[in-house]
């Protein structure tokens, strides 16, 4: 799987530049150009670094992060900002931020910080939040709303490759590659069916909406905040 990457930034331009820059070196980028959906997004979990402006509409940088961290998002953050002073550096390091780079910038240093933090941050994705549905990725363990939900190997790596990718469209050859790899007699049909056991088994706890069928393309975990915040239909 690509690394996910949350570019955060109130400035068109800079959101497109860098979502074409990085998206050419291998990343699967999402983009948010405020404070709240960043916010809304990046406690998902479902993000390698999260590149993090600080003067943001709704809700500053600074405030995101906190919460990310207050919250147990342990994902890497390179706060990007035009802000260079000493003390705006120093408050974003304490705040838990992982790397401080200011505006105007080498788009070869950022893709060289973007790699390192990628490097150091293999424990991040250790949690995935999709509303009330709780990953423990270390325990392999999922619940719904404090209840546990008992799923089999092959469907808890199906819902892991959603929900790591939550809020993005994962198509059944990506979910077959992954799931699956180098098994022969797997097939397209062998995802439908362990997306049907899958999804059976989360209505029985009441997150049956959470994995849904995109027509056409794919599957999607998400819900409803998480498709407002990223404007899906």
């Amino acid at each position: 799987m690509k690394p996910r990457v949350l570019v955060v930034d109130d400035e068109v331009g800079v959101r497109r530049a860098l979502e074409r820059g990085l998206s050419a070196e291998g990343m699967e980028v999402v983009t948010a150009s405020d404070g709240p959906t960043a916010l809304r997004v990046a406690l998902t979990g479902a993000f390698d670094v999260v590149l993090l402006d600080i003067m943001l509409p709704g809700l500053s940088g600074y405030r995101v992060l906190q919460r990310m961290r207050a919250d147990g998002v342990r994902t890497p953050v390179l706060m990007v900002s035009a802000k260079d002073g000493e003390v705006d550096q120093a408050d974003g390091l304490d705040l838990g931020a992982d790397g401080y780079l200011v505006k105007p910038f080498s788009f070869v240093v950022l893709v060289a910080q973007v790699r390192a933090l990628l490097r150091r941050g293999g424990g991040a994705r250790r949690r995935l939040t999709l509303g009330h549905l709780v990953i423990d990725r270390g325990l392999r363990e999922v619940s719904w709303g404090g209840q546990d939900v008992s799923l089999s190997p092959r469907e808890y790596a199906v819902l892991d490759v959603l929900a790591s990718r939550a809020g993005s469209v994962v198509t059944k050859d990506e979910l077959l590659r992954t799931v699956w790899g180098d098994e022969q007699a797997a097939t397209r049909n062998a995802v439908e069916v362990y997306v049907g056991y899958l999804r059976r088994k989360l209505e029985a706890v009441g997150a049956g909406e959470v994995v849904r069928t995109i027509r056409g393309h794919g599957y999607i975990a998400s819900t409803p905040d998480l498709d407002n915040a990223l404007g899906n239909k």
